[in-house]
């Protein structure tokens, strides 16, 4: 059950946005670009920010299982993601956070802990995440430390579509541990109008079968940058898992703490 309840948990980080699918239909014609030029549109249209937070509520959906939570997420950026879950009443039941190498999980239902890394996320999803790609979908941003060289441009349903078929991270940022760095097949969607990622789908080479794709909408401003307040996240494989997340009260730019403590008399699961 405690494992359950982290792996939720973990998917949960992964997509915190919700569930409308409809997609901005542009009447008139779009002018053909580049990948190149397409790409710098995207960066310098994604969320600058340093710190993020917001409150959220999340419908999950695993085959015949469902749950709903309600909690409060904060981001300090490329460094750490803190969540903390309150289902009823605003009583914190469980918290999370995830840094570049390690996941932490308090349940504070049965006064029980788990400190691990990515191996415990990879495992149970089946794939090969690390933290860059889960703050990337969170934010509605594209990867950071990936190369953008291989992409291919065009025009799919009034909108702008980049895809690859290999997409690996910067050989500056591969750790001598990585002994099998990952490499993606990916397509990235664009509003022609905003130059927002509409909608993202990732499968690792080695496991095709293993899909992961975001479908973001109801972007707002947020001090002057638009933001999607809304995602479904997909994750599509054996068991296919569906998450729809509702934001508000968002956030960016105001410093934030991150507090961790584990109780002395909290017993640590493996």
């Amino acid at each position: 059950m405690n494992k359950f309840i982290i792996r939720i948990s973990i998917i949960l980080t992964l997509i915190l946005f919700s569930c409308k699918t409809t997609r901005t239909i542009i009447k008139e014609p779009i002018k053909e670009y580049g990948a190149d030029y397409l790409f710098e549109q995207l960066k310098n249209n994604e969320l600058k920010f340093d710190f993020f937070s917001a409150k959220f509520s999340i419908d999950y959906i695993n085959d015949k299982n469902k749950a709903s939570f309600k909690g409060h997420i904060r981001i300090k950026k490329d460094s750490l993601i803190w969540i903390s879950f309150s289902p009823a009443l605003g009583i914190e039941v469980a918290r999370l956070m995830i840094t570049n190498d390690s996941v932490k999980f308090i349940n504070r239902i049965n006064d029980t802990y788990f400190i691990g890394d990515y191996d415990f996320v990879n495992d149970f999803l089946e794939t090969n995440i690390d933290f860059d790609i889960i703050q990337s979908f969170i934010t509605g941003n594209d990867f950071t430390y990936y190369e953008n060289g291989k992409f291919r441009a065009s025009i799919d349903s009034k909108e702008y579509r980049l895809s690859t078929a290999a997409r690996s991270k910067l050989k500056k940022y591969v750790k001598e541990s990585e002994e099998n760095p990952k490499v993606f097949i990916q397509t990235i969607w664009l509003n022609p109008e905003s130059f927002k990622i509409s909608q993202v789908h990732i499968k690792e080479i080695k496991k095709e079968n293993i899909k992961l794709v975001a479908i973001y909408d109801d972007f707002v401003f947020i001090d002057e940058q638009l933001f999607p307040s809304n995602i479904n996240f997909h994750v599509i494989a054996e068991n296919n898992i569906k998450v729809a997340v509702d934001y508000s009260k968002i956030v960016i730019n105001k410093p934030l703490r991150f507090q961790f403590k584990i109780p002395r008399k909290f017993t640590q699961i493996q």
